[in-house]
């Protein structure tokens, strides 16, 4: 269903005069059957009965697990006025009823409605791409907020601005939760604003009717293909994100050209005449690294070559692959104006996101190294980059999540048996699968290769056994969670978190 938007003040002007915010408006704008009191104002969005409030619109979708039909009474207790449904409306609605052809494109519209777009008044850069989306937004926040702007930023870890910061509940939060907060980050003064923006968060219309003035592409390797069956619909839905099917398209799209997926979408928005900003290490591009240096103890430095000149850039990061992160934020940080020299300076003073490639600090005399990779292809940069880093051996933990993609498993196994001298497959949220049997599935990749492993479906036995087997000049790799801090076994979520773990086991060296 299209979104007919009521704002046509151009991108990036001063605060919108909004129209009011009533159902019938509304209803006019997501093309709804209209039933009950439309001169109702409207005050917030959501989709969540919990979280319902006076005044504010409840989106009745149906969920995998549950139908928000059933909690509309809950919502209207709590004040919710106006509903939206794809159901007809009951003989006797307990509020105005809209009802639409979907949901969830409707609640967006909605939310960017009644939240008064916040989108279009701030410089809004999107991240999109397998590996690399969180680092790449923290980098690309500190590069524009070196430049004396104020901004906020949602991603994998945590929505932030000022002082203010929220744990996060998923990658990109719903579109209702999205446009409330850039609301709230735009009043407390803040310009810019920096976001994940997943595949299947795309996919499920979390982004629709956003105004996106930047749009950077990462990269794409195999993952979520449980969600989205093939790599070219994994890769549709990411190209959503810059071909104008979200409302408009970005002004400028920032895109790794040393990807093949990356390649092949600069050449098609090129075909359409948006402006393309590339990166990349392999290929000669605008922002063009060479003469890469890394160490464990004084991070990445490297020649970063620019349609404007040369410098060399350094930074805490640890890694070849956060090289193309950083690439990425420079380029959507001069894509919004900003200085190339304070672009580099945020980089250079920015310490990345928590749980990505993370050195656990020991006297032991060996690294101990957490990082987020849950991917075959980023557990191979992350493998790789420690092999780059040491004499001694690489011991690898990690684990599959249960109830997700089981095509990666065997892939990943494989992998970290030809890259690694010593594996340790664990527990990574099994969820309902048998913890045993996602450890065979990744062992039958290992077992392809002559790596020599083990089998800990406990993960706090694994870190343990890991750490307690390294010599000086090893790195310990204990990968798949990064900064999450639980366990889900079944039904039940318990604290968990690898940093705490490895510091508790090498306390006691």
């Amino acid at each position: 269903m299209a979104y007919n938007s009521p704002v046509t003040t151009p991108l990036g002007d001063s605060k919108q005069v909004s129209q009011t915010k009533t159902a019938a408006r509304l209803a006019d704008i997501l093309d709804a059957r209209i039933t009950g009191d439309g001169s109702l104002v409207l005050t917030d969005v959501t989709h969540d009965s919990r979280e319902a409030k006076p005044g504010g619109v409840f989106a009745a979708i149906k969920g995998l697990t549950a139908d928000g039909h059933r909690f509309i009474p809950a919502a209207v207790a709590k004040g919710a006025v106006c509903v939206i449904s794809e159901e007809p409306a009951p003989a006797d609605p307990a509020a105005t009823w809209l009802q639409v052809g979907d949901s969830r494109a409707a609640m967006a519209a909605a939310a960017a409605f009644v939240f008064g777009e916040p989108s279009r008044e701030l410089d809004l850069v999107g991240i999109t791409g397998t590996n690399g989306k969180t680092t790449t937004t923290y980098l690309c926040f500190a590069a524009i907020e070196a430049a004396g702007r104020r901004g906020c930023m949602l991603t994998t870890v945590e929505y932030r601005f000022g002082n203010k910061s929220v744990p996060a509940a998923r990658t990109t939060p719903e579109a209702s939760d999205t446009n409330r907060f850039l609301r709230e980050a735009l009043d407390a003064g803040c310009d810019f604003a920096v976001m994940e923006s997943s595949s299947q968060a795309l996919d499920l219309h979390r982004c629709d009717a956003l105004s996106y003035r930047v749009a950077v592409f990462t990269n794409l390797t195999r993952d979520h293909l449980d969600y989205h069956g093939t790599m070219e619909d994994y890769y549709d839905a990411k190209k959503m994100l810059f071909d104008g099917r979200l409302g408009e398209a970005p002004r400028v799209s920032v895109v790794n050209i040393d990807d093949g997926w990356g390649s092949k979408l600069r050449d098609g928005l090129a075909a359409r005449g948006q402006e393309v900003l590339t990166f990349g290490i392999e290929r000669e591009a605008d922002l063009w690294a060479s003469d890469i240096a890394v160490s464990l103890t004084e991070g990445t430095t490297f020649r970063l070559k620019t349609p404007d000149g040369e410098l060399t850039v350094t930074s805490p990061l640890v890694g070849r692959p956060h090289v193309y992160n950083m690439l990425a934020a420079v380029g959507a940080a001069l894509a919004l104006g900003c200085g190339l020299d304070e672009a580099i300076s945020g980089i250079a003073r920015c310490k990345g996101a928590p749980g990505r490639f993370e050195r656990i600090e020991n006297r032991a005399g060996f690294a101990v190294v957490v990082d987020y990779a849950h991917t075959d292809d980023a557990l191979e940069n992350t493998i790789r980059t420690a092999r780059s880093l040491t004499h001694g051996r690489v011991i690898t933990i990690f684990g599959c999540g249960g109830d997700r993609d089981r095509s990666k498993r065997a892939p990943m196994g494989r992998l970290a048996g030809e890259l690694g001298e010593f594996t340790i497959i664990t527990s990574d949220n099994p969820r309902t699968e048998d913890p045993v049997g996602i450890l065979r599935d990744i062992e039958a990749g290992i077992k392809e290769t002559s790596g020599d492993y083990a089998l800990e479906p406990d993960r706090r036995s694994a870190i343990a056994m890991g750490i307690g087997m390294a010599r000086e000049g090893d790195v310990v790799l204990i990968c798949g969670k990064g900064h999450e801090n639980y366990q889900i076994i079944g039904d039940e979520v318990s604290h968990f978190d690898d940093r705490e773990v490895a510091e508790e086991v090498l306390s006691k060296l």
